[in-house]
């Protein structure tokens, strides 16, 4: 039977909260739907994007039920299912495929760095354990462990793996995995530091695993369509230049503060981090807002984007840098006002 192919833009959702901490499922509708009319292939619920370490056990699985519900079958939902170790994992993917799912994307366990030989039989047993589509996930600055391409296509001759998403630091892993013509997708991480993305796309990768995608929607479709011609190729330098500010910014700290703290500023849906995460300051939320309104994002999105002035030395085309600093001390944040892009969406049904 042939593997189920996913292209397109991936994008690992944030999890939105009320005030109260409470998780918001209005606002997860209505984020839904924002990704479904701006051209998402898929989306990723409960990956490191959407802080499913700071949920407890019985939140986790009210997402996955809940939004599992929100489908309109437009868009595929994967779910993050990585647990501690073999067993909680395999549960986490039985509870998201007797809810609903489409499939779940799973990591090596976090903190106990545990060998490649150990994270190979990992995803394995995993997946001998559920008929539910599945993709791996090479991450190993959250994980500690980073599979070698022979790893990476051995696990992905079984099955039940359609999909891999590629966040390694070593570029040349991707034109080997590729190489390989494995029966998946193959994706990488946007983040600009990595440089997997131009290398991915360009060798015949089929899309993007994003979290950019939370703000720029389209563009980010655009950026991950597969190349089949050279109008695909010149579409995608075109935006990968143009939006390569937006993509610095949205790794100018761990992930997902950046990006959830622009979305709150914006008027999105998003509600605050959960601690020990703490927002942006507004000097270092003034680039992304900056970057927004360079962008025409503000325009074409209905953003409640406040004119900031940027210091020079801080450029919004700047490099990102590991901390979120460098916007002059004199910029101040207006108040957000009151959620005009929320208001600006679709009605979410």
């Amino acid at each position: 039977m042939a593997k189920p192919r996913i292209e397109g833009s991936f994008v690992a959702l944030i999890t939105p909260f009320n005030a109260n901490g409470s998780i918001d499922f209005e606002a997860f509708r209505t984020l839904l739907r924002f990704q479904e009319d701006n051209g998402t292939s898929a989306v990723l619920i409960l990956g490191s994007t959407g802080e499913p370490t700071l949920l407890s056990p019985e939140e986790r699985q009210q997402v996955v039920r809940e939004t599992a519900k929100m489908k309109t079958g437009r868009m595929r939902f994967f779910y993050g299912c990585t647990g501690g170790g073999t067993s909680a994992t395999i549960a986490n993917v039985q509870f998201a495929r007797e809810n609903g799912a489409d499939g779940a994307i799973i990591a090596g366990p976090p903190y106990i760095c545990a060998s490649e030989d150990d994270i190979e039989r990992f995803f394995l047993e995993v997946a001998e354990a559920t008929d539910l589509p599945l993709g791996i996930y090479n991450n190993p600055p959250r994980v500690g462990t980073d599979l070698s391409a022979e790893r990476v296509l051995r696990i992905l001759q079984h099955p039940n793996y359609v999909v891999h998403k590629e966040s390694t630091g070593r570029v040349a892993q991707v034109p080997q995995v590729l190489a390989g013509q494995p029966d998946a997708a193959i994706m990488c991480c946007d983040s600009p530091k990595l440089g997997l993305i131009v290398p991915t796309m360009s060798l015949g990768g089929h899309g993007i695993a994003n979290m950019t995608g939370n703000v720029a929607p389209r563009e980010m479709a655009t950026l991950s369509r597969p190349w089949r011609d050279w109008q695909d190729a010149e579409s995608f330098r075109q935006t990968y230049l143009r939006l390569l500010p937006l993509l610095n910014f949205t790794y100018s700290a761990i992930n997902p503060i950046p990006v959830k703290s622009l979305m709150k500023a914006l008027g999105l849906p998003a509600g605050d981090l959960r601690r020990p995460l703490r927002a942006l300051s507004d000097q270092a939320l003034a680039r992304g807002l900056a970057t927004v309104r360079m962008l025409g994002l503000h325009e074409a999105y209905g953003y409640d984007a406040p004119d900031v002035r940027v210091d020079q030395a801080a450029s919004v085309s700047d490099n990102a840098t590991d901390d979120a600093g460098g916007v002059s001390s004199e910029c101040v944040l207006p108040e957000p006002t009151s959620g005009r892009a929320r208001e600006a969406m679709p009605a979410a049904h």
